[in-house]
């Protein structure tokens, strides 16, 4: 059920999949990808929630470690993948190349930790995950795609634009901010690509 577009980007072949939203969505993609397209490298575009005060509406968030806010500890250290810690890290090649790319950037571009899990964040549920977790967004899909590229032994990295933050709340401003935000992502993804393939 999923639609792949293939094309060739500088010197690199491009694969492109909207995946969906939720865990497991994103999860189906990044394996579909690896399995099917043989995947060198996964790159995970889109929209975030903001929950660090620093960051603000239509900033850029990369990752450079990952985690879900809604999975229990010790199910990844103590079982299959059997993490050293509950992070995703995100690949060092990829992360210099996304620093890189930062100097030249029309965008805020942060890099940070990023968290996941199967809500939309509201104010309730905002301060327990970053007394937890001090991450600097929240979304639904990267930890997933993170986990399975790290099963895979494939590269990942995630850039997440911020539709929502605690001064800019609901989902009436990730309505608002959604078409905007994801074209910051893939322009910002794509500057990535560049740097790599040069």
């Amino acid at each position: 059920m999923l639609k792949f577009h293939s094309g060739q980007f500088h010197n690199l072949q491009i694969i492109a999949v909207y995946s969906g939203v939720c865990k497991v969505n994103a999860a189906i993609a990044a394996q579909v990808l690896i399995d099917t397209f043989h995947a060198d490298a996964i790159f995970n575009g889109g929209t975030a929630g903001g929950m660090d005060k620093n960051i603000q509406l239509l900033d850029t968030v990369i990752s450079d470690k990952i985690i879900y806010h809604d999975v229990a500890e010790g199910i990844l250290t103590e079982f299959h993948p059997w993490l050293e810690n509950n992070y995703f890290e995100a690949d060092k090649n990829l992360l210099e190349a996304a620093k890189k790319y930062q100097l030249t950037s029309h965008y805020p571009i942060h890099f940070g930790t990023m968290v996941t899990g199967e809500q939309f964040i509201v104010d309730e549920q905002r301060d327990s995950i970053n007394q937890r977790f001090a991450p600097l967004c929240v979304d639904m899909e990267t930890a997933s795609m993170a986990h399975v590229c790290h099963v895979n032994k494939v590269p990942f990295l995630s850039v997440r634009s911020i539709t929502d933050t605690a001064d800019h709340k609901g989902e009436e401003n990730f309505s608002k901010n959604c078409r905007t935000a994801s074209r910051h992502s893939a322009e910002i993804v794509m500057g990535i690509l560049e740097q790599l393939s040069c």
